[in-house]
């Protein structure tokens, strides 16, 4: 096995504990922890695209990993603001 598929899988392991985790109301889906789960998952995943291409896969996985970050700017430019407020 080569080390971007050893990453792959990893990333998938990481997605699915993160929605188990989700489905059973132990993580928040809209919380940092979850998104980063996310997006870390789906950054592996894409990695083991690069050596095996496939174009819906990296679709799918480029598409979740831009949510799942764009939802931690969120986070982020929310805790920014509310710190910066009087």
């Amino acid at each position: 096995m080569a080390w971007t598929d050893a990453a792959g899988l990893a990333g998938v392991l990481i997605i699915l504990i993160a929605y188990a985790a989700a489905t059973a109301g132990k993580l928040d889906a809209r919380r940092a922890g979850s998104l980063a789960a996310n997006f870390v998952g789906a950054s592996l995943i894409l990695l083991s695209l690069a050596r095996d291409f496939n174009l819906s896969a990296v679709a799918m996985e480029g598409a979740w990993a831009a949510v799942s970050l764009i939802g931690l700017a969120r986070l982020g430019y929310q805790r920014i603001r509310r710190e910066l407020r009087p």
